[in-house]
């Protein structure tokens, strides 16, 4: 069962319920998926449904800045429900240990020894790590381990 199928069944179970919020967060889910579907002419593979999700729990997290900022409780609570919805289809995020570890190895593997090598680094490490992590958290480990 592909992961849109996964997605149309949970829509229906939250239409069902009258859940408007879980209603809405898999509606985009499924947009989105279908769209990137479309764009590339082909299934998507699980590594492609992982970087939509991962851009979808990117802008619940700018809206959910935003909204904070805004004093807009109403919208916060929303945001955070379709955040958690979205969230829900991710693989287990990595911890900052297990993201430092795959830093090193490649900074060894790559023979990187200064901050002029980070675009390096970061070309190696964000496809073994892409949807469990944010980038600015690699771009911030990375900056570390190099400096």
């Amino acid at each position: 069962m592909s992961l849109v199928d996964i997605v149309s069944e949970k829509m229906k179970q939250a239409m069902k319920s009258k859940d408007k919020v879980a209603v809405e967060a898999y509606r985009s889910i499924k947009s989105q998926l279908q769209n990137k579907k479309i764009e590339q002419g082909k299934e998507l593979t699980e590594q492609d449904e992982i970087m939509v999700l991962s851009k979808e729990v990117k802008k619940r997290k700018e809206s959910l800045e935003y909204f904070k900022n805004q004093g807009r409780d109403d919208l916060v609570d929303k945001e955070e429900k379709e955040l958690k919805i979205i969230g829900s289809f991710l693989p287990e995020p990595l911890s900052r240990e297990e993201v430092e570890d795959i830093v090193e190895k490649v900074i060894s593997e790559t023979g990187a020894e200064s901050i002029r090598d980070m675009g390096k680094v970061m070309g190696a490490v964000m496809p073994r790590v892409k949807g469990r992590v944010e980038g600015k958290t690699v771009q911030d480990i990375v900056k570390e381990k190099l400096s």
